[in-house]
């Protein structure tokens, strides 16, 4: 067995990769000066992928003479062309930036509002480019959609051409495997029909699809490629339709809750705050359950570099289902949400609502409440406000509202020992600083109001025995007394805990995770799977022995295809080994 190689020979298994001639009819390497034509390997040169064929429009359109209809031809196959899907997908990502870095009005109204007050010329322009509403931009949405139309153009008509392939049958040996990129040849012993017959069950053997027609075999292997291809665009598709779906009908809100307070049910009322998609019905949406926070728990690193880094962070639940559901305790923590047919509750956030008491002149009390205040540090510094708005009256009888302003800490590192911060987030040592006013709230202007801040403005000072604005700091079971006989203020020793949760529906996620994983398999598979067909002919020679042939062609020139031609030719020759080489015949008047 010998095989052709630049000129050279070499033993059974190995192939001739002809460097300076290739396949010419490979969809992406075809045109070349100096490589053989179409013609010459016939159909065994044909498509190797499912990629679009240019047209003679396509090459070199006749402007002049398109026309409406060829005009839109032409745009067609512009925007079904993987050049445009790919500029579009690359669009699609540069508009996510302004996205990700320009405040959203869907998701924060505060914070746009914030940044045009602060960016008085940008606001402005960033308005008018839909800027602060990216994803529902008509220029965002035009990229989408193009996209979603340049995929499903792409993927129709190939879709339909490997059907076609699959059906069909590998084409016919060329006549000279010396085109092909790898061939190999060598003479046997053994009878054609045997050798073909052999080389049939070897190629089958190998996964190829083979037959064999006339005096050659035709096998072909790697549709994964093709398959792979497909799959990756139309997981494409898959995670545009998810991420669409899920902007349209997704629901997220807040809720605060207090440990031992009444419940939340899933309702638009029950929420801080809400927003949601654009088709999202909040009548008919919203999963129908309820839960209530029973205790918050959360212990802390002591010592160490962590220290105050949170060793337990769980919020303990009552939740039922439906109407009329039956309650069950489970525990929330961070990145373990409560998930109820599509819906997670996520824990989010925590921190201290000190239960005060306030009294009347006469003793009555007028409010007890669990106040919840907000953290400012880490180690769960806390402020806000409390407020009492009905019930109170003066010495004189007068309703009136009283406000406080509050400062919480549930470590204090001790009188004269700097700023009042917390040293620590657990309670070790709490203390709340108040400072007292009277007078109207504002609550009942009609205008919504910060609960955690003090509107002062119509309010007065209660004032000190210096004439300044009443304050102090308590300890739990402490109490300030405000001036003049108006009444008490007392730092219960009961502190609660609260903590603020997410419920968010979105749906599609799991299409959209679907969707990447198959867009991963299938570019993986379309990059690493190759196409390539392999002939072996078998025709006995003028001296009565047998010429075997091998020939094989890939999508693309690779080693691999040379490499598998040189196995599979090693074990064809292992059944149909080389013929002696015939004796040479002696020169005439040579010496005997």
């Amino acid at each position: 067995m010998s095989t052709t190689e630049s000129g050279k020979t070499s033993e059974a298994g190995e192939t001739r990769e002809a460097g300076e001639t290739r396949a010419a009819d490979d969809a992406d390497d075809a045109g070349d000066a100096g490589q053989v034509t179409a013609d010459e390997l016939g159909a065994a040169g044909s498509h190797l992928s499912t990629a679009p064929e240019e047209d003679s429009e396509d090459r070199g359109p006749n402007l002049p003479r398109l026309g409406v209809i060829g005009w839109a031809r032409w745009f067609w196959r512009q925007l079904t062309s993987m050049r445009v899907a790919l500029i579009l997908l690359f669009l699609l990502s540069l508009g996510a930036i302004p996205g990700s870095l320009i405040p959203q009005s869907g998701t924060d109204e505060l914070k746009v509002q914030t940044f045009k007050d602060a960016h008085t010329t940008l606001a402005p322009v960033y308005d008018k480019l839909g800027l602060f509403h990216v994803y529902s931009s008509v220029w965002f949405s035009a990229i989408y959609i193009l996209l979603f139309i340049s995929l499903i153009g792409c993927i129709v008509p190939r879709t339909w051409q490997f059907v076609g392939q699959l059906r069909g049958r590998a084409p016919g040996a060329p006549k000279r495997f010396t085109h092909l990129p790898a061939s190999t040849s060598w003479r046997t012993d053994v009878e054609p029909e045997e050798v073909r017959a052999a080389a049939l069950a070897l190629l089958k053997k190998r996964r190829f699809r083979a037959h064999a027609e006339g005096d050659a075999v035709s096998s072909e292997k790697g549709y994964l490629r093709e398959a792979g291809n497909l799959v990756f665009h139309v997981a494409l598709i898959v995670m545009l339709i998810a991420f669409a779906w899920g902007q349209l009908f997704k629901s997220e809100g807040g809720k605060l809750m207090v440990e031992g307070d009444g419940g939340f049910s899933n309702a638009l009322p029950m929420y801080d705050d809400f927003k949601s998609g654009s088709l999202f019905d909040a009548d008919t949406d919203l999963t129908p359950f309820s839960f209530q926070l029973d205790k918050f728990v959360g212990t802390y690193e002591r010592s160490g570099p962590n220290k105050a880094t949170p060793r337990t962070y769980r919020a303990d639940v009552t939740y039922s289902v439906g109407a009329e559901g039956k309650d069950q305790k489970t525990a929330i923590e961070v990145n373990k949400p409560l998930e109820i047919d599509g819906t997670k509750v996520y824990l989010n956030g925590h921190g201290y609502a000190p239960t005060v008491t306030v009294r009347d002149g006469r003793g009555k009390i007028v409010s007890r409440q669990a106040v919840a205040l907000l953290p400012i540090d880490s180690n769960v510094t806390s402020t806000g406000a409390i407020k009492v708005m009905d019930g109170y009256r003066d010495k004189n009888g007068k309703k009136e509202q009283l406000g406080f302003n509050a400062f919480f800490v549930p470590t204090f590192a001790g009188s004269g020992k700097g700023d009042m911060f917390s040293q620590f987030p657990a309670l070790d040592y709490p203390v709340l600083a108040l400072s007292a006013y009277h007078g109207s709230l504002g609550v009942d202007s009609g205008i919504p109001q910060n609960v955690y801040q003090l509107d002062t403005s119509k309010m007065k000072k209660f004032t000190d025995s210096k004439g300044e604005l009443l304050k102090t700091r308590l300890r739990p079971g402490e109490t300030m007394q405000l001036p003049n006989g108006a009444g008490s203020i007392t730092f219960d020793k009961d502190i609660k805990q609260w903590a603020s949760f997410q419920i968010t529906d979105q749906p599609g996620t799991g299409w959209a995770l679907t969707g990447a994983i198959a867009a991963i398999a299938g570019l993986a598979a379309s990059l690493f799977i190759q196409r390539r067909r392999i002939w072996v002919r078998a025709v006995k020679g003028a001296d009565g022995v047998t010429l075997v042939e091998m020939g094989g062609l890939g999508r693309n020139e690779s080693s691999k295809v040379a490499e598998e031609l040189g196995d599979l030719a090693a074990h064809l020759h292992e059944q149909a080994p080389s013929a002696a080489d015939p004796e040479p015949v002696p020169a005439e008047g040579a010496e005997k």
